[in-house]
């Protein structure tokens, strides 16, 4: 008999070609899967309630695994730290109802992308962890963008063309642009339903143009009718994006459960 559980997982993406395992590359679900193999004396998948891309990194990324019935979750939760590496740490393990998928139960997912706009956002000790822009945006014009692309929508137009998709349609709860600290910028936060390839960083690569002035904010409104990627601005790069949170149903949790 085996328990299902629910990792909530975080890393520096920066060592690695993104969450899912590849056949050359380090990626985060091959680290994890060896762990998990050592502690079940067997192969164990894990499903990740999204899909980074290198360099992406992740505050809060929901992991579910299936383990022998002998595991408790504490238990768990001090192994798993003693053996993945050092740029990941699992912040937390619950246990779950049976049939739990990270991914196909997930209700909400959340994204941050930070943008330095100072001089210092070009420093070795930043640069890692956010687009180093060097040069001011204006407020106003984010927050129009933003507004713009809250709610329901066809995403077409923000979207890696790939394999064709059932819809391109995603609803927006979240979507704002925040002063980062001490002047170091601004901070895109977006949650949705579901996401498409790509869309955070072609959104906040469009967003950040008209930020710059380089294209107007109309831009957004007439893209998102168009469904067209061609006029997009190019995606942000990868290092300023953070998956931060997965939200499931309470009842999906065998124990009580406060959101972090």
């Amino acid at each position: 008999m085996a328990r299902t559980f629910l990792l909530t997982l975080e890393y520096d993406g920066s060592g690695f070609v993104g969450w899912q395992r590849q056949a050359e590359g380090r990626t985060v679900q091959a680290e994890v899967e060896r762990a998990l193999e050592r502690l079940a004396g067997h192969r164990v998948v894990a499903h990740a309630a999204g899909r980074t891309d290198a360099g992406v990194h992740a505050l809060g990324m929901g992991v579910s695994c299936s383990l022998p019935a002998r595991w408790e979750a504490s238990e768990l939760h001090r192994a798993l730290n003693a053996l993945v590496p050092r740029d990941c740490w699992v912040a937390r393990v619950d246990g779950m109802r049976a049939g739990f998928h990270a991914r196909k139960s997930a209700l909400e997912r959340a994204y941050r992308y930070d943008v330095g706009t100072d001089p210092a956002s070009a420093s070795p000790f930043r640069r890692r962890w956010e687009w180093a822009l060097g040069r001011a945006l204006d407020g106003g014009r984010l927050a129009a963008a933003a507004a713009a692309v809250l709610g329901e929508h066809d995403f077409s137009a923000f979207a890696a063309r790939g394999e064709p998709k059932p819809h391109y349609r995603c609803r927006l709860t979240t979507a704002r642009w925040t002063p980062r600290p001490d002047g170091r910028g601004w901070r895109f936060e977006v949650a949705a339903d579901r996401f498409l390839h790509h869309m955070v960083r072609m959104l906040v690569g469009t967003m950040v143009d008209a930020g710059l002035d380089r294209r107007p904010v109309a831009d957004l409104p007439r893209l998102l009718a168009g469904r067209d990627n061609q006029d997009t601005s190019p995606p942000a790069p990868p290092q300023g994006l953070w998956f931060v949170a997965a939200r499931y149903d309470p009842d999906d949790y065998l124990a009580p459960h406060e959101a972090a």
